[in-house]
């Protein structure tokens, strides 16, 4: 098939969550199918290298600049929409324009990301399929905020974003989440379940065969602080949990990787043994070569590709149950799981005591990550997917 894609980031390089999805999405479609991408790109995105990465899998490959997650201050379009302000306020009528121009001669059309579906909304003459939809992260902030005035603006963004989902998942042939928590949070807002189905994340089949290293007694978090769920879980880290581990081994150090442009470090509190390395060229041996990597996650949503790469690097994962939500994964097996921050810290310090533990982690974690968890694996089901949304388009009336 010839296949449109419309990305909300631009995939190449590949240094985050959104991006490295979008990019080995790409890369399995392309074995199969011929591409073209629209992409949205910041000012320090899409140089003629990285854009000439992306052309080695696509057939044709147009910039839009701009970020569909990044609005301006709150405008009175934004708040009395009943689209989501965030929606409204990113509008971009070139992407629509570029769209427009690219459909003839396609047989499919991909959203990756909420972001990017919007440009397909009124699109009727294909298949269309919202590719990685996510809802659960805001009902949980909403339940979470206890400020008056802050809970009723969320309570609207959360209002505005559900219905949205609700129009988009019925109006698009499929809608693919990342596990059967989202799924079940989609259908509970009244989507309909015979159109999402679970495309999971993965990792690359080449780091199951990375020979293992030596580990250092170190602690890991690859997450950039710019994510507001990355800064919470670091802080609460270093502010209950990391003291513990700390007083007991005095000779472990804790990295984190990633950006913290703009980000109040300020915030975070004051620990000694604590380097904050932000962009790192070769963040896999730095994994590779960890103790450990600790996933103290309590917001958000998807499923963690860090704990992925983790594991199928041979590292052991220590993490929270939301951290690990929607994974297959088995406590004491191949992850361990802690929720308190004293049992946090007892289980980090569990493992970094037991060399035997760590072993029987690193085992069970490559293999549940090699049966469930390759891209490869992953791009068929997705492939599936595609397929499915073809048929129904071309058997029935569409809304």
């Amino acid at each position: 098939m010839r296949v449109l894609l419309i990305s909300s980031w631009f995939p190449y390089p590949p240094v985050n969550g959104s991006k490295l999805r979008a990019y080995h999405l790409i890369r399995e479609l392309a074995t199969r199918h011929t591409l073209t991408l629209l992409s949205f790109a910041e000012s320090h995105e899409g140089s003629d290298e990285d854009t000439a990465r992306l052309r080695e899998f696509c057939e044709a490959v147009t910039i839009v600049r701009g970020h569909p997650f990044k609005h301006g201050p709150l405008t009175a379009g934004g708040l009395f929409s009943p689209v989501p302000r965030s929606l409204v306020q990113t509008y971009n009528r070139d992407m629509q324009s570029r769209v427009a121009e690219s459909l003839p001669g396609h047989d499919l059309a991909i959203g990756l990301q909420i972001g990017s579906a919007l440009y397909l909304h009124k699109i009727r003459t294909l298949p269309r399929v919202l590719e990685e939809a996510e809802i659960g992260w805001l009902q949980a902030r909403v339940d979470r905020e206890r400020g008056l005035t802050r809970r009723a603006r969320l309570t609207l963004t959360w209002w505005k974003y559900r219905r949205y989902i609700q129009r988009t998942v019925a109006s698009f042939e499929r809608t693919t989440v990342v596990s059967d928590v989202e799924r079940t949070a989609l259908i509970r807002t009244g989507c309909d379940p015979m159109r999402v189905r679970v495309v999971a994340n993965g990792v690359a089949r080449a780091d199951l065969t990375r020979p293992l290293e030596p580990r250092l007694p170190r602690l890991i978090y690859p997450g950039a602080m710019t994510y507001s769920a990355n800064y919470d879980a670091v802080r609460m880290f270093l502010g209950d949990i990391w003291p513990v581990i700390r007083g007991a081994r005095p000779d472990v150090s804790f990295v984190v990787t990633g950006s913290t442009d703009r980000v109040d470090m300020q915030g975070l509190p004051a620990a000694e043994g604590v380097t904050f390395a932000g962009h790192v060229d070769d963040v896999k041996g730095l994994v590779a070569r960890s103790a450990a990597c600790v996933v103290p996650l309590r917001l958000g949503g998807g499923t963690r590709l860090k704990i992925l790469e983790a594991m199928a690097l041979g590292t052991p994962v220590v993490s929270t149950s939301k951290g690990a939500e929607g994974l297959a994964v088995t406590p004491d097996q191949n992850i361990l799981i802690a929720d308190r921050p004293e049992d946090f810290a007892g289980q980090v310090l569990r493992l970094l005591d037991d060399p035997a533990l760590a072993e029987h982690l690193t085992t069970n974690g490559r293999g549940l990550v090699e049966r469930s968890y390759t891209w490869d694996r992953i791009g068929a089901e997705l492939e599936t997917v595609l397929l499915d949304a073809v048929d129904t388009f071309h058997r029935g009336p569409r809304p």
